[in-house]
Order: structure tokens, then C-alpha cells, then sequence
């Protein structure tokens, strides 16, 4: 290529890297704030629900983090060794299974409150919450360890070298037919189980709010906030599809406009989806916005709100 066409291609990159770094940077100010936020106050720390939120943020951040990581690399044409790739999706992977399973708690978690009010303070406890946060983790992580043990089948003492000849990408880690099985069979497990549940859940606070022994406010409200984890994991589900859609794209296309395509898709499959939950909890919940505009503000007290964080039931 001539020095000008490699100019272009540089500055393409370059302009492509911007493009997506920037937005990233400002909504991993968004997460972080948001996870500051729900740390800052005792009435977040002791809130089963905000304990919810927390978990559930924590795991977006470190999958933008570590998305944005990988897209950089790719972008400034870097192969890493199998190890070390294996070992940064084995993190993706962990941190993106955790979103949906947590919002299967957090629906649980409405749904008691609208069904069992009077019971909702003694299960829905502290320790309750830790437990199935831990069951969250726990499932994520020992699915991570089956994904290992399934590569480990793959004979990499008969490669020369263990350097990538292409870059660290979902596609590169099906090293093996089962290791692709069980990732498909997995992933629609998990996001067909964790809908059904949602959906229940949903029709359930239905029922509930018609009953005319339960206050219909707290019943509206369970119901709103049940469908916005439903739309939360469609958001989830969208960053599953990013790669299948990519790979029928690419059928169509030239690899030129498929590149400028795979950014486009990158910023509004993966990077927006792991901010949305920020954005939506931290403005309508009217507990937690008046202190998340303050500190996103940098603690400059807004005219007209208070700061002072008032626990909803």
C-alpha cells in the first residue's frame, strides 16, 4: 500500500477508537458515580435492593471495561497469546452472565414485596440477599471453570507457538465442536429461564395489583419497575446477538463497510446496553437520583433537590 492509503487506514482507526472510547469513558463516569453513589449511604448499604443494584452495576462496569479493552487491541492490530485471552474472556464471560441473573433476583424481590408486604421485611433480609448474590457468583463462576475444562481439550502442545494468528474475539475461543455446543446451549438456557421468570413475575404483580386487599400505588410501582428488568434484559440478550448478526452481515457486505458496520453495532449492542442501567435506575429511582445528580455535579447542591435520601417501600 502507498504511504497515503496507510495514512488513511491509520487515521480511520484512530477516528474509529475515538469514537468509541469517548462515549465509554463517559458512561464508565456514569457506572462508577452510580456505584460511589450506592455506597456512599447507609440507607443504600442496608437496601436489599440497592445491594441488588450494586452486584448488578459492578458487572456491567467490568464487561464495558474489559469489552472496550479488547476493542482497543483489535483496533491497534495486537495478537495476544492463548492464555492470556482466554483468561480475558473467561472474565467477560463471568461479568456477562451475572446481569440477568441478578435481575431474576431483583424481580423476585418485587414480586414479594407486592404478593408478601407484611412478610416482605423478613425475607427479603440482609442475609437473604447476600446468599443469593453468592449463588449468583457461584453459578457464573463454575460455569467459567466447565468453559476452561473444555479447552482444555483443545491440543495446544501441538501448536508451534501459543501467539494468536488472529485477534482475541468470541470466534477465536471456540477452539472446540462441544466447547460451541455448550456455549449455545447455555446461553439460551440462561436467557430463556431468566425471561420465563421475569415474565411470571410480571404477570404475577398483575394479578396482585387487582386483588383489592393490595395498595394499588405499591402494586403500580412493582409492576413498572418488574417491566423495566424485563427491558433490562433485552439488553443483555442484544449483546448475545451482536456476533451472530455481525457474521450475517458480513454475507452481504464488503469488508470495508463490514468494519465500519461492526463499530456501529459495537457501540449500540455492547457499550450502550452496560450503561442503560445507570441511567434508568438512577433517574427515575427518587431514593437514589437527588445524591446521583449531586455527585455527578461534583457534590454541587442542585437549586430545588435535596440530598437527603428517602427509602421507598
Amino acid at each position: 500500500m502507498s504511504n497515503t492509503t496507510v495514512g488513511l487506514v491509520f487515521l480511520e482507526r484512530v477516528l474509529y477508537t475515538t469514537l468509541t472510547t469517548v462515549p465509554c469513558c463517559i458512561f464508565l463516569f456514569i457506572n462508577g458515580t452510580m456505584l460511589y453513589t450506592l455506597r456512599s449511604k447507609p440507607v443504600f448499604r442496608e437496601t436489599c435492593r440497592y445491594i441488588l443494584l450494586y452486584n448488578l452495576l459492578f458487572a456491567d462496569t467490568v464487561q464495558l471495561v474489559l469489552s472496550q479493552l479488547l476493542y482497543i487491541l483489535s483496533m491497534c492490530r495486537i495478537f495476544l497469546t492463548y492464555p492470556v485471552c482466554i483468561v480475558l474472556f473467561m472474565l467477560a464471560y463471568f461479568t456477562n452472565e451475572i446481569s440477568p441473573l441478578i435481575l431474576v433476583v431483583m424481580s423476585l424481590e418485587r414480586c414479594v414485596a407486592v404478593c408478601y408486604p407484611l412478610r416482605h421485611a423478613s425475607i427479603i433480609t440482609i442475609r437473604n440477599t447476600a446468599v443469593a448474590v453468592i449463588v449468583v457468583w457461584a453459578i457464573c463462576l463454575l460455569n467459567v471453570v466447565i468453559r476452561v475444562i473444555l479447552m482444555l481439550e483443545f491440543p495446544f502442545e501441538e501448536l508451534e507457538t501459543l501467539q494468536m494468528k488472529t485477534f482475541c474475539n468470541t470466534v477465536a475461543m471456540f477452539l472446540t465442536p462441544l466447547y460451541y455446543d455448550y456455549d449455545r446451549a447455555y446461553t439460551y438456557f440462561l436467557l430463556i429461564s431468566a425471561g420465563l421468570t421475569i415474565i411470571s413475575t410480571y404477570i404475577v404483580v398483575i394479578i396482585a395489583a387487582r386483588s383489592a386487599s393490595t395498595d394499588k400505588a405499591s402494586a403500580l410501582k412493582a409492576r413498572n419497575t418488574v417491566l423495566m428488568h424485563l427491558v433490562q434484559l433485552g439488553l443483555s440478550i442484544s449483546s448475545t446477538i451482536h456476533n451472530p448478526l455481525l457474521f450475517a452481515v458480513s454475507k452481504l457486505v464488503l469488508l470495508g463497510v463490514l468494519l465500519r458496520i461492526q463499530n456501529f453495532f459495537y457501540v449500540f449492542f455492547i457499550i450502550l446496553p452496560r450503561c442503560l442501567s445507570a441511567l434508568i435506575y438512577g433517574l427515575r429511582d427518587q431514593t437514589i437520583r437527588p445524591v446521583l445528580l449531586y455527585n455527578l455535579c461534583c457534590r454541587r447542591k442542585l437549586s430545588g433537590i435535596s440530598v437527603k435520601p428517602k427509602v421507598s417501600p
